[in-house]
């Protein structure tokens, strides 16, 4: 104990035990995390036409030698390689910067601690600690490992990351027997602790892995990670749109067989390659090639905007889940309320006080109908002299150092104009100081003022009145008998209020039982001054958020270590339950109940109390079980778990621990509430803007593929120059249209902002396809009109003695055009009319941008070359930016006045 550990036996040590660190989950490198979006289903199917296109490109080349084809199909093969690859970097840039963000909130490595090593005492890097080493703590400290203390002195340490209790907890060497558990431990200090009080001495028995919150920190690698609901959904969709490709793709195989068949009695690889090159264009038209692009761009942005609201979200798929929230769960301490304890009340001398003001400052005001403030004063002294905390004001901010109880106490003190500096200054001395024990739940100081000796005692109030013999009351000292029922009352209604309890009382010693009476002799008989009603104040930008997630049809629920009296109360506070006989379960329920009995009772239960970790993580499970799209709120390790099990695990980003937020898909920067109501309504607009791509894409594919089988099916005879088989639309027009007319407006919806009503609907099902409540109607309904619209363009264009290459330009500047109106209408899910325009810039510059650019890829040598597009007059090309608006705002308009949900 003297001398410490040798560097030989440190050496030994870290061998045997390893470094003073967490495990790491091992994250996985660079290259892999870039090649996993290339195994979602819809890329591989886009990558099995890129290798199509580049077959067809490689026979058109080798065996056929038509060079325009073969480029055409070369072209086109590549651009979908490009849109696949633009895809994989987003996704990979978003996890990464997610990361690099995430590193940076990291700081407990730079921590020291005071070790004892080769008989000197030190300071060394926390993650040098081995078992065995000697540590020195004082008050402020973190406890960077568990430790078996060997001397206290007035220590108590905070523990609220492992336990949920605010309290700070008593520290002694004393040793214990049976099996206790944590939170009872009196003789150890574990690992992510705070010193609130004294010093101690203890020596090191583990580190890293090995200590309790090591042990929490392994529940996290049982639990797998769940696709988020987008994923599901577009996963279903993903599989329906494969299904149709591949119909597709057969059923335009054979028909261009059979009619090659039966044009010229036989079937030549030249005819088979033809029809291959028409399926290829089919396909691609059938399926949204930029939709995993579109997807992680729509993403980004919402990651962007949630990141300027203090929101770290660390996967895309994250941003969209929170949309679907049905449930979120809280931690109350420090996450609900402040983490600071403050005296609201307190009865003194027979009369009630009432205290405004909340947290450090002392801003605030002592209020009662008694106006004399010398009526207090005994009691208000007590409280300050019997007391180890302090406040002080540092860089703007009062600033808390020592037990949060006593920390109360320093401010009320404050508020009344009565500091412990101020007394010890004006002749008082602390004689002797009689520390806090759980056993006897109090602490009292024997000051001296003048040649007077009086002991100051505070504690538990039952505890107090048991052992006193008087009660203040009118300045006058009365027997306890005559007003303890007084007293029993006041506690009993403070408890009802939730507020924590403490007493006050004060006695005159003489010389001799200052000096040398023992425990036992002094703190009997004493007269009580009063009782102080103490509370974790709610923050108070919650309570309006709760309010808005209520209306979103969002609970929440309150999960907490803390005293179920306490809980109820602050769910009250926070209307997160509307009366305090709302139903609650405590831990050791929870205990007792089957998986079976808890899924009956979770939801319709908003307040749990007294709870564990594994306690949170089976509520959240229980509450899936249900359906449910949970999302749980932290800061401490003990949260961390539940975190991992939930559908979007929220941890706070300043007072969280780095297992908290190494186990959270969202941070948040400035640890408000507030902000989850925010990325709520972020996540419900993000999937309202996929939503609106969705249905305009989709409108698009519908449109391209119905053009081009009525052309396959139909266009069988020669209409003026065009010759009989020309494909409606070539297939890079087709790939010009979803690259550039359709993508990059759809890249815009995600800068729209929500629709009025977006937060006062029901979380929409998990379950439910991309396009449910009508949406598959829409999109087939306009689809249909579009499709038949451009092919109508296209044989207007034949008859009236245009060239295939203008025959076809026509009917591509009508669907580009016609897809550009429809994306004011796919913005919302009632009408364009209901939408102002000109709200979503980005959206108008990138129809402007893809107006334009359509228009010169008609008039451009080198894109009539590649494309097969051609120059038009002047009337045609005003008669295609208008003409195809009309089925848009006929449609819509009939929607507005008659409510046509289909449509």
């Amino acid at each position: 104990m003297t001398e410490g550990l040798t560097d030989t036996v440190v050496e030994s040590n870290r061998e045997r035990f390893g470094a003073n660190k967490l495990n790491e989950e091992k994250s996985d490198p660079y290259w892999k995390i870039y090649l996993r979006s290339f195994k979602e289903p819809i890329v591989i199917v886009l990558m099995g036409a890129i290798l199509l296109s580049f077959f067809s490109a490689y026979y058109d080349f080798q065996i056929k030698g038509d060079v325009k084809h073969g480029t055409e199909a070369l072209y086109e093969g590549t651009a979908i390689l490009i849109l696949i690859i633009i895809n994989a970097t987003l996704s990979f840039w978003q996890e990464i910067s997610a990361k690099k963000s995430l590193d940076a909130l990291k700081q407990l490595s730079n921590r020291q601690v005071a070790l004892l090593r080769n008989g000197n005492w030190g300071r060394y890097d926390s993650v040098d600690l081995v078992p065995g080493d000697i540590v020195k703590v004082n008050v402020g400290d973190f406890i960077e490992a568990d430790i078996r203390w060997v001397d206290t002195s007035e220590l108590q340490v905070i523990e609220s990351h492992l336990t949920g209790e605010a309290d700070a907890i008593q520290k002694d060497s004393q040793a214990l027997e049976g099996e206790i558990g944590v939170g009872d431990q009196r003789n150890m200090g574990f690992s992510g602790s705070t010193v609130s009080n004294g010093s101690g001495i203890g020596i090191v028995v583990a580190t890293g892995q090995k200590t309790e919150l090591g042990k929490i920190a392994e529940l996290l690698q049982k639990v797998e990670s769940k696709p988020s609901p987008l994923q599901h959904t577009v996963g279903k969709l993903t599989k329906s749109l494969m299904l149709i490709s591949g119909l597709v793709v057969v059923f335009t195989l054979i028909v261009g067989m059979i009619q090659s068949y039966q044009a010229t009695g036989a079937l030549t690889f030249s005819a088979i390659g033809g029809v291959l090159s028409t399926s290829i264009a089919l396909a691609v038209a059938s399926i949204p090639d930029a939709l995993p692009a579109v997807l992680s761009i729509v993403l980004t942005i919402g990651a962007s905007k949630m990141a300027k609201n203090k929101g770290l979200i660390k996967s895309l798929n994250s941003v969209e889940t929170l949309g679907a929230t049905s449930y979120v769960c809280s931690d109350k301490t420090g996450t609900l309320t402040k983490n600071e304890m403050t005296v609201t009340q307190f009865f003194a001398n027979g009369d009630a006080y009432f205290v405004t003001g909340k947290g450090y400052s002392p801003e605030g005001k002592i209020i009662s109908d008694n106006p004399d403030t010398n009526a207090y004063q005994s009691f208000m002294k007590g409280a300050v002299l019997c007391n180890e905390a302090e406040v002080k004001l540092v860089e703007q901010q009062y600033k808390p150092f020592g037990n949060p109880t006593e920390v109360a106490l320093v401010v009320l003190g404050e508020k009344a104009g009565i500091t412990k500096k101020d007394i010890l200054e004006k002749g008082s001395e602390i004689y002797r100081v009689l520390p806090f024990t759980s056993s006897r739940k109090m602490m009292s100081i024997i000051v001296k003022e003048d040649d007077q000796y009086k002991l100051y005692t505070k504690g538990a109030p039952d505890v107090l009145v048991e052992k006193s013999a008087y009660i203040l009351h009118e300045n006058e000292r009365v027997e306890t008998s005559l007003l303890i029922k007084k007293l029993e009352e006041t506690t009993l209604n403070f408890a009802k209020e939730a507020l924590r309890t403490l007493a006050v009382a004060e006695k005159v010693l003489t010389k001799e039982e200052a000096t040398n009476g023992t425990v036992e002799e002094l703190e009997v008989g004493f007269t009580v001054t009063g009782i102080a009603g103490i509370i974790d104040p709610p923050r108070e930008e919650v309570r309006e958020s709760v309010q808005q997630l209520k209306e979103a049809s969002v609970k929440v629920v309150m999960i907490t270590g803390d005293h179920e009296a306490t809980a109820k109360a602050i769910a009250y506070d926070l209307t997160i339950i509307d009366s305090l006989d709302a139903p609650s379960i405590k831990g050791s329920a929870i205990e007792k109940m089957t998986d079976e009995e808890l899924f009956e009772v979770v939801k319709e239960t908003q307040v749990y109390a007294r709870v564990s970790p594994e306690h949170k993580q089976r509520i959240v499970e229980q509450l899936q079980k249900h359906g449910e799209i949970v999302a749980m709120t932290g800061d401490g390790v003990n949260d961390a778990p539940a975190l991992r099990a939930a559908d979007i695990g929220i941890a706070m980003g300043i007072a969280g621990t780095e297992v908290t937020k190494d186990s959270a898909d969202l941070i948040l920067l400035d640890d408000k509430f507030t902000t989850i109501q925010k990325t709520v309504e972020s996540g419900r607009t993000i999937y309202a803007n996929i939503k609106n791509f969705m249905r305009h894409e989709l409108t698009t594919n519908v449109a391209e593929v119905l053009s081009l089988l009525i052309g396959l099916l139909f266009f069988t005879k020669g209409m003026g120059q065009v010759p009989a088989s020309t494909p409606t639309l070539t297939a890079l027009m087709i790939l010009w249209v979803n690259m550039v007319s359709d993508a990059v407006p759809s890249f815009s919806l995600g800068y729209d902002v929500a629709e009025s009503d977006i937060m006062s609907e029901k979380p929409r099902n998990p379950k439910e396809s991309v396009l449910a409540n009508y949406t598959w109607s829409r999109v087939l309904i306009r689809g249909t009109v579009m499709g038949l619209m451009v092919y109508a363009a296209f044989i207007l264009a034949a008859k009236n003695g245009m060239s295939s290459n203008q025959a076809q330009t026509v009917a591509f500047l009508t669907l580009v055009y016609g897809q550009l109106w429809h994306v004011f209408d796919a913005r919302s899910s009632k009408t364009l009319f209901r939408r102002n325009p000109f709200q979503n810039k980005p959206l108008v510059a990138a129809v402007l941008f893809a107006g334009i650019s359509s228009y010169l890829v008609t008039i451009i040598p080198f894109f009539n070359t590649v494309m097969g597009t051609a120059p038009l007059s002047l009337n045609v090309y005003l008669l295609l930016l208008v003409v195809p608006a009309i089925p848009t705002f006929i449609l819509s308009g009939l929607k507005e006045l008659f409510g046509i949900k289909i449509w």
